[in-house]
């Protein structure tokens, strides 16, 4: 396979990508070191090396001595071991990958290939030593808590550190810890947050597959309209995330009324009478 060819030809849909206006900024790339996107992509650095040696990913951009990937490497990682799960092999696999840089058919499905598999989030993985958890945690970090935090996959161990797919995850809980809420009862709040929302995307991408794919029976769709079906999910991904964060402030704001508006009146009754002067029978 030219791998230099596919490099060059992935350059340029990554360039094409960021003309875009919109859809472009939605795909800023996010960067990974060969160890992180290995882990991002749930495969090991020795299938991502082979990958590349094959061809069936493009080599990284050099910056000294270190190699970076991006979000496209990632999206591409993620369809093969799909297609792999699937029964393809590596050569067939590698016959598809060429057909799509030969500009046949199927290479109108890139643009849909990046939107569908590109991550949802511009967060990379973090790693955490149990001294700057504790750190973190401004001293009250408890390591009773990392049973509950591996499960959900909030802090994975690795080696001797831990493993944030979310840094933002942690650095919530860190600060809810220093008000004085423990760890784990918030992630049980996690727990169940999780299935509802995981519930509400499986409904969503449903009635996507439902009105938009579904007339396209199990084929693949003209190569005409590849791109513009590719164009809408870039266009659902920040739509989704406005439409889920105004359901999580109206629910909030609804709970903080009820639970906490009473206690906030009742005290400020309290000042209120305090401060009222008593008359003086005399």
């Amino acid at each position: 396979m030219a791998l230099t060819r596919r490099s060059r030809s992935t350059r340029r849909r990554s360039d094409d990508a960021a003309s875009t206006g919109g859809a472009g900024s939605a795909r800023a790339a996010s960067e990974y070191t060969i160890d992180e996107l290995a882990q991002a992509a749930k495969t090991t650095v020795r299938n991502v090396r082979a990958y590349q040696d094959r061809g069936l990913i493009p080599p990284p951009e050099r910056r000294g001595r270190t190699g970076v990937y991006g979000a496209e490497h990632l999206s591409r990682l993620r369809i093969i071991g799909q297609m792999l799960t699937r029964g393809y092999t590596l050569s067939s696999i590698g016959e598809l990958l060429e057909a799509w840089e030969g500009g046949q058919d199927i290479g109108a499905l890139l643009g849909l290939e990046s939107a569908v598999s590109s991550p949802w989030t511009d967060e990379t993985p973090k790693h955490f030593s149990l001294v700057e958890l504790v750190k973190l945690f401004g001293g009250s970090f408890d390591p009773r808590w990392m049973v509950k935090a591996n499960e959900l996959g909030v802090l994975k161990p690795d080696g001797a550190r831990f493993l944030a797919p979310s840094a933002r995850m942690v650095q919530a809980g860190a600060e809810l810890v220093k008000a004085g809420i423990p760890l784990d009862q918030m992630l049980d709040v996690v727990k169940a947050l999780r299935g509802n929302v995981e519930q509400a995307a499986e409904d969503m991408v449903r009635l996507v597959e439902q009105h938009v794919f579904d007339k396209f029976g199990t084929g693949l769709p003209p190569r005409d309209e590849a791109p513009q079906l590719g164009e809408l999910i870039w266009r659902l991904r920040p739509l989704v995330e406005m439409a889920v964060h105004a359901e999580v402030a109206r629910a909030m704001e609804i709970a903080a009324t009820r639970h906490l508006g009473d206690r906030l009146a009742h005290v400020l009754d309290e000042l209120e009478r305090r401060e009222t002067p008593v008359d003086d029978p005399g």
